[in-house]
């Protein structure tokens, strides 16, 4: 078989370059003049702005520029957009609270930006903002989220009247209502999604250029496009060929990285004003107060079955966190986007969610690996694990009673989308033998022995990958016969530049190593969605293969005017045409010459998304004496479609499951609820899983190709963070005995629940 080829285990390409320090990141980068920008943020999570004096931080050394909220209202700055519509039950559309770059009238949690100074050296930057004299009228404040809505609450917008944002529902409320009322049993659930900081490797950072016409940002994003328009359009409210958005190198993404930052804003805004390049870096406390949030619901759930344990309905209420301002997509995570695949991979449609999204005096939250679906999972999976144990039988034999049968596929859900397919039962039959499922007995005696608990559990998911169906890309063969791949979507660590080399090999012929991947420049790609909800390959894949067809075509074309033949006698091999039967031949680099070989093209999908799905074990001990969870099993079977590269695909399960074990057993985002204080702010107080707290990942692939795109794929990238929380959670109360219990699973938390049972 082709060494590089599709469905290849490839390694990346990347990797050389990113492993011996070649990488080139925007903190990499020095510009002539370049001056340093520092941003004060509030100390306070709630407070009114009574004055502010820059004076003293004007006539410090090295200082530049210090600007405030009142200088970029003075230059008529925009608000930062919201881009999403969230309906309300009440045919309300949410309501957005204006948000400027900086804050002059108030500030609303901890890190709200309310001056920026810029000066020769970060140092005297940071020096300087110390000397920013604000006097503050300190106000109530709540980071509560299921306290957020109460009647005492402090009221983060007076012009608003409350916390609410909006409340959605997904409708069917009747329905679900009669399938309590005809239910055989029910069970229910109270549980918290708990806050989580995505943590990139590579802190943010911004670098604003001004070259007397136009703007250049240069920043870690997760596609150039989209900020490009937010900023242009909202905040500097220019024509589009005013900004240039550059992204080199990314250390890493999880969704965070495609927003519209106030501190992108600043550096442009700065770098016009003083006629020099200003760069702004991120400490890491300041990515905690800063970076958007992902996760934070409080959810009252129930579940209605008949007397067989299948589910008749389900009944959701949640209470999802905005934090002080909305950003891109907020509002959009724990509603439309998680109720794309409410009901997940069972037989339900009596379902109702209703989800009312709160203002917090908290890091604003956004997307965040799932985004939307692992909440929606979690949820499920919580669901059935109570329900198997209210009528006594094993938690995977209460999913595969309900499971979207083979032949009922495609299969509508109860949001009303279709999935084109999947085969569920058959992804946890796979599952269930490689974890060695019915070995566990032996597993938990051999624990017991050891003075250790020992519990498994479940977690089934299913995504909907993709959005904004449409992606642009753009083939280019030079004279040297290399292959330039254009395309619209973003590599912030998935291994685009590999799995995009080995489609345009095998489509093209021309070498592996002479196909090179162009991105994260909006002056080269000026369209397209970028990375986020598990697209690239699903889009910007069949993007790239068309238009390698496009290329292909032509150069037939070209091979039969030059070789004076009929197209239909032209045969292409690797880097040459040929006439057939004869040792007449043409080069794809003389074929090329004077950029005749260059096509591009817009693929639009005519489905939104695609679903794929898994099925994940874990197995866990329990120290009875102090509580410590230790993850010793894992095994996880995903459904990704077709794997363009094993290898790649691999690494992103591993690093999906990675990221649901730290939201599980680690990760907690705490804040003190007096005065509203982030004080998990650091990594000494908010714990990363590191490689010991990760046993020997267990993974294998049932391959079911998506029948609505070309290749077949579905997407890969947060399958993890789907299916660990709840199949870690249910191994914990497994081996405890116990029905619930809230993530994170510190020893704290675990060693209270023992107590609690034993008495």
């Amino acid at each position: 078989m082709e060494q590089f080829g599709i469905g290849q285990p490839v390694r990346r390409k990347e990797d050389v370059r990113l492993l011996t320090g070649q990488g080139h990141f925007t903190d990499d980068m020095v510009r002539p003049g370049m001056a340093h920008a520092a941003v004060l943020r509030s100390p306070h999570a709630h407070a009114r702005i009574v004055a502010m004096d820059v004076a003293a931080a004007r006539a410090a050394p090295g200082v530049l520029l210090v600007l405030t909220g009142a200088d970029a209202m003075a230059d008529g700055l925009g608000l930062l957009p919201v881009q999403v519509e969230v309906p309300g039950v009440d045919g309300q559309p949410l309501w957005c609270p204006p948000r400027p770059i900086l804050q002059s009238d108030a500030v609303r949690f901890v890190g709200d930006p309310v001056a920026l100074v810029v000066a020769e050296t970060r140092a005297q930057a940071l020096d300087a903002c110390e000397l920013v004299e604000v006097e503050y009228d300190p106000l109530p404040s709540v980071t509560d989220t299921a306290a957020a809505l109460d009647a005492d609450a402090p009221v983060i917008w007076p012009e608003r009247g409350s916390n609410l944002c909006v409340h959605w529902s997904s409708g069917r409320e009747a329905e679900a209502q009669a399938a309590f009322a005809a239910a055989h049993r029910t069970v229910s659930v109270r549980l918290v999604n708990n806050r989580v900081v995505g943590n990139p490797m590579e802190p943010r950072v911004a670098l604003g250029e001004w070259d007397g016409e136009r703007w250049t940002l240069t920043s870690p994003t997760q596609g150039v496009v989209r900020v490009r328009e937010g900023l242009a359009k909202f905040v500097f409210k220019v024509g589009l060929e005013k900004l240039r958005v550059v992204s080199p190198d990314v250390g890493g993404g999880f969704g965070l990285r495609g927003k519209i930052f106030p501190e992108s804003a600043m550096v442009l805004w700065a770098a016009k004003r003083l006629g020099r390049p200003v760069k702004w870096l991120a400490g890491r406390t300041e990515t905690f107060v800063s970076d958007p949030h992902g996760r934070d619901h409080a959810t009252e759930a129930g579940m209605a079955f008949d007397a067989d344990a299948r589910i008749l309905g389900m009944k959701v209420d949640t209470i999802a966190a905005m934090g002080a301002y909305l950003l891109d997509f907020g509002p959009r995570v724990p509603t439309v986007a998680g109720g794309r695949i409410q009901g997940t991979v069972y037989d339900m449609q009596a379902v109702n969610v209703q989800v009312r999204c709160a203002f917090t005096n908290t890091v604003p939250t956004d997307a965040y690996r799932g985004a939307g679906r692992p909440e929606t999972a979690y949820v499920i999976e919580r669901l059935l694990d109570q329900g198997a144990a209210a009528f006594g039988i094993a938690p995977e034999e209460i999913r595969r009673r309900n499971y979207v049968r083979p032949d009922q596929i495609p299969y509508r859900n109860c949001a009303g989308n279709e999935i084109d397919s999947g085969e569920f039962a058959a992804t946890q039959d796979q599952a269930l033998a490689l974890m060695g499922w019915d070995g566990f007995a032996v597993r938990r005696a051999e624990s017991i022995a050891r003075g250790k608990l020992r519990g498994r559990g479940i977690g089934y998911f299913i995504e909907a990958s993709g959005g904004q169906p449409a992606e642009w890309s753009r083939i280019r063969v030079t004279e040297a016969g290399e292959a330039l791949v254009h395309v619209g979507t973003f590599s912030h660590g998935q291994g685009h530049e590999t799995a995009f080399a080995q489609l345009a090999h095998a489509k093209l012929g021309i070498p592996f190593d002479k196909v090179r991947l162009v991105q994260g420049d909006s002056d080269l790609v000026p369209s397209g969605g970028g990375t986020g909800g598990s697209r690239s390959s699903q889009m910007g894949g069949v993007a790239v293969t068309r238009a390698a067809s496009m290329v292909l075509e032509a150069a037939r074309r070209l091979a039969a005017e030059r070789l004076e033949c009929a197209e239909a006698d032209i045969e292409h091999h690797g880097e040459r045409f040929t006439i057939a039967g004869t040792d007449r031949s043409v080069t794809w680099g003389e074929l090329a010459a004077g950029g005749a070989l260059d096509e591009q093209l817009v693929y639009k999908r005519s489905t939104e998304c695609n679903f794929p799905n898994g099925c994940h074990l874990a197995e866990v001990e329990v120290d009875p004496e102090t509580g410590v969870v230790e993850l010793v099993r894992y095994a996880a079977v995903d459904d990704v479609g077709v794997p363009l590269n094993p290898m790649l695909v691999h690494g992103q399960c591993h690093g999906g499951i990675v990221a649901g074990i730290g939201q599980a057993m680690l990760e907690h985002t705490a804040y003190d609820p007096e005065y509203g204080q982030l004080v998990s702010a650091s990594f000494q107080d908010y714990a990363l899983p590191r490689a010991a707290d990760v046993p020997d990942l267990m993974v294998g692939l049932n391959v079911v190709p998506c029948p609505s795109n070309d290749l077949g794929v579905k997407g890969a990238g947060e399958g993890g963070a789907c299916g660990a929380p709840p199949a870690i959670i249910g191994a914990v109360c497994d081996a405890l005995g116990v029905a619930h219990l809230d993530m994170p699973l510190t020893p704290e938390r675990v060693w209270q629940a023992m107590r609690r049972a034993a008495e």
